[in-house]
């Protein structure tokens, strides 16, 4: 039984960090369209600035589930820089149905994930 509870509290832990990653990101979204709108960005500004969205709430859920989990805290915040990039991979398939296989993107995308979750990670 006290397994079972072990298990339960590691997924409800994970999800808090996750759900507080993607609350930073709607909110840095929002905020990024707001100076889009405002100043007129360049294609690559809003580039740059999407990608700094994603490092920064990868760190913030790895920081989180580092702090949560306790021990080996990078490899909780890279687990929870990856659990990021899936979600975000299938609300990508969900609003664009399909995956065209020539982005480059993904790959560099899934890096960043893991690498701004792990240095959250070993940042707690």
């Amino acid at each position: 039984m006290d397994k079972g509870k072990n298990i339960s509290n590691l997924i409800l832990r994970m999800i808090k960090a996750l759900l507080t990653a993607y609350v930073l990101t709607g909110g840095l979204l929002l905020l990024l369209a707001l100076l889009l709108y405002r100043f007129q960005l360049s294609r690559s500004g809003v580039n740059v600035g999407i990608i700094a969205i994603y490092i920064l709430s990868c760190f913030l859920g790895g920081f989180l589930e580092g702090k949560m989990m306790g021990t080996r805290k990078f490899i909780w915040g890279a687990a929870a820089g990856f659990l990021y990039f899936i979600l975000l991979t299938l609300i990508s398939f969900a609003v664009n149905r399909g995956f065209d296989g020539t982005s480059s993107n993904f790959v560099t995308t899934l890096i960043l994930c893991i690498a701004g979750g792990t240095l959250g990670g070993m940042l707690s």
